[in-house]
């Protein structure tokens, strides 16, 4: 029996051969390769796409984020960075923070604006000084350059724009515009356009770019 079940199976190993088939072990073992190939494909373009995804997201996220943080200050702000007296010329001045006004930049840098009480000062003291400007940053005004520091500002009746440094020496002079068709006009106010920022007293304002 046995020597007739051997020439048997021979018999079937040459016909799988000769129809050019394979053993099916063998077809396992190659189409399980395939599959391994393709996972791994497939793994490493899931990897790719991720991380351009994340990449993207980050760099969005970032310029959004700077964005965001230059803004008009909000009232919070405001009442939190104004100080409630200010010195000037010898003396302090109890600050309007309801009329304060200001920016901050990308940066974290603030530029602040606010009316003072001044009627504790001199008649020729008053016609100039109005309120209190403070800038962490170079600012461009009227032509000319402000650099950081803690000034004295006012709106005068000659039609010019003043900073004075605390000792009320003029540092920068400057016309203003008046915009008469302003619908709401209060004491102190700022607003962005043109790329710069106007600072509004009633209807007269001027513009002031940061450098």
């Amino acid at each position: 029996m046995a020597g007739t079940r051997a020439p048997a199976r021979i018999a079937n190993s040459v016909a799988v051969r000769q129809a050019g088939l394979r053993p099916r072990c063998k077809e396992f073992r190659f189409l399980g390769g395939d599959l391994n190939f393709f996972i791994e494909e497939l793994f490493m373009k899931s990897l790719r796409f991720g991380f351009l995804g994340l990449l993207t997201a980050a760099l969005l996220g970032a310029g959004f984020a700077q964005q965001a943080a230059q803004h008009l200050l909000s009232a919070d702000e405001i009442r939190k960075m104004t100080p409630s007296e200010y010195f000037f010329r010898g003396q302090k001045a109890p600050v309007q923070v309801r009329n304060s006004t200001g920016v901050q930049l990308a940066s974290g840098a603030v530029l602040m604006a606010a009316l003072v009480d001044s009627s504790g000062y001199s008649t020729a003291i008053q016609q100039k000084y109005q309120g209190l400007l403070i800038t962490e940053v170079k600012l461009h005004i009227g032509g000319a350059d402000l650099g950081p520091g803690q000034y004295g500002f006012g709106f005068t009746p000659d039609n010019k724009f003043v900073v004075m440094d605390v000792g009320n020496n003029d540092v920068l002079t400057t016309t203003y515009q008046t915009d008469q068709a302003l619908p709401r006009a209060v004491p102190l106010k700022m607003l962005e356009a043109d790329g710069a920022y106007r600072l509004y007293a009633g209807k007269k304002w001027v513009a002031i770019k940061v450098q």
